[in-house]
């Protein structure tokens, strides 16, 4: 690989420092079992009941199906940009510009959120115990300076982070779980079978409300396995590792949230206080009643360490997908955003931009435009994974797909036609307007914010002339000299 030129300019090549289980320890701080059971845990119980659950299964075994199809994905073609690259080699370059668009959009938005969660822990881990809104945006904005400097330190220093989250998270989810189940169980296993007034059975009415509710939060939560593909050419053997760390990632974190969920629903003292809305946050409720407050401050020190962790793999997951995106010429500045740091070849312009975006986003924090933007976020990513999904089943339908070193077999169609179907529903599941009572661009953010998105990038791909381009890459001609060893 050509990592820089002779005469000591800037690297055009990234470098390949991440092995397999660096990538899988990516994919892993990227989903994180602290941020993805927190950030939905409290709301699930209270919309559907403990019999919620069973979300954590339904979801977990659908997103491995996805993550199966996707690995034969990253096999063929383990380029950065992931979904970008698949759908544009798919489908063809404006397709997979679109693709790559949304996928780009979500991971910014959803890293700007990740820290403004993560920043109410640090509030109150430093002593402000109701941090205002201006407060946290704040401490939000030095997360995300902090985060910035990390991932353009080099990856050496990333990997250490990386390790140091994936310690603290077994201990806090795995470790406090085991605890609960062994000293602080007030139910039995049939609790997980009940509704929200735990006296009857289950119902289609529930089935088709509230335990429909619940599975679309928890349709979000276990969201980026596909990270590892995001780094492809910075893995090695990454025709090989990278599917496997995306299928260790998935079915690991699942079963971790599973594991964790299960153990804090039967350690629920008093589930009434929790419908009723007496108590907000059932995780600290449990925690606290479970191992009083000399512990409160240890927790919230896992807790912070896992939404860092999750918000450094973000952020370097959609400054890799800006810079395939700048790498193809097909981004306003692209000449700028594609260059790379000389002593790490990192795309610090690329991780810079993400900065700002997320700068912008806490600005704005206040406002209803914020909300419109979050909930865009599960949506928006659920599209852009069905882009090279459909695509795919396209592609092996018609005969014309050609497997990379790792597949499935004669299992790829049967996987590729479940993973559209599942991800389809997930999708549908989640925008789905429900609260009528909303005003309308909430209820509707949705497609809002995609209109905006998708406007936007509609002037961007006729200024460049996406699509007018050279095939290059499309019929599989390399790019660049990372394309060039693996085509």
């Amino acid at each position: 690989m050509v990592e820089s030129s002779e005469n000591g300019s800037a690297p055009t090549e990234l470098k390949r420092e991440f092995s397999l289980w660096s990538a899988f320890a990516f994919a892993f701080a990227f989903i994180s079992p602290i941020v993805a059971m927190y950030g939905i845990y409290g709301l699930s119980l209270a919309t559907a009941g403990p019999g919620f659950w069973w979300t954590f299964v339904i979801v977990g075994t659908g997103q491995f199906i996805v993550a199966l199809a996707f690995a034969e994905l990253v096999s063929r073609w383990p380029f950065e940009g992931s979904i970008y690259q698949w759908t544009k080699r798919l489908a063809g370059e404006v397709t997979g510009w679109f693709a790559g668009w949304v996928y780009m959009w979500a991971l910014v938005i959803i890293m700007a959120t990740v820290a403004y969660g993560g920043a109410g822990f640090l509030a109150e881990l430093v002593g402000i115990a109701s941090p205002t809104a201006v407060q946290q945006s704040i401490i939000a904005l030095l997360i995300l300076l902090a985060g910035t400097a990390a991932n353009i330190a080099g990856r050496v220093f990333l990997k250490t982070l990386m390790l140091g989250s994936i310690i603290a998270e077994i201990v806090a989810s795995v470790g406090l779980g085991t605890y609960l189940l062994i000293f602080h169980r007030h139910h039995g296993l049939d609790v997980i079978v009940q509704g929200i007034d735990l006296s009857s059975g289950w119902s289609w009415a529930y089935l088709s409300g509230p335990f429909l509710a619940a599975l679309a939060f928890t349709s979000w939560s276990i969201l980026g396995f596909e990270s590892a593909g995001a780094i492809a050419e910075e893995v090695k053997e990454p025709q090989r590792n990278v599917p496997k760390a995306m299928l260790f990632s998935v079915s690991f974190i699942a079963i971790v949230i599973a594991y964790a969920s299960l153990a804090v629903t039967l350690a629920v003292p008093d589930f009434d206080k929790i419908t009723s809305g007496e108590v907000s946050d059932p995780v600290t409720y449990v925690l606290g009643t479970a191992l009083g407050e000399s512990w409160v401050k240890p927790i919230l020190l896992a807790f912070v360490i896992g939404f860092l962790a999750s918000f450094l793999a973000l952020q370097a997951s959609a400054s890799r997908v800006i810079w395939a995106f700048a790498r193809d010429r097909v981004l306003p500045g692209s000449r700028v955003l594609s260059k790379l740091s000389k002593a790490e070849a990192q795309p610090v312009t690329a991780i810079l931009v993400t900065t700002v975006i997320g700068a912008v986003v806490y600005l704005i924090s206040a406002t209803d435009v914020y909300s419109v933007l979050v909930t865009f976020t599960a949506g928006g990513y659920y599209l852009a994974f069905l882009f090279p999904l459909v695509t795919g089943l396209v592609a092996r339908l018609r005969g014309t797909w050609v497997p990379g070193p790792w597949h499935l077999g004669k299992l790829s169609l049967p996987v590729a036609l479940m993973a559209v179907l599942w991800a389809g529903f997930a999708f549908v599941n989640i925008v789905w307007p429900r609260t009528v009572s909303d005003a309308w661009f909430i209820n509707w953010a949705f497609f809002v914010a995609m209109g905006a998105i998708l406007a936007l990038g509609l002037v961007i791909v006729k200024v460049r002339k996406v699509g007018q381009q050279p095939p290059g890459a499309l019929d599989g001609e390399p790019r660049s000299a990372s394309e060039a060893e693996l085509v």
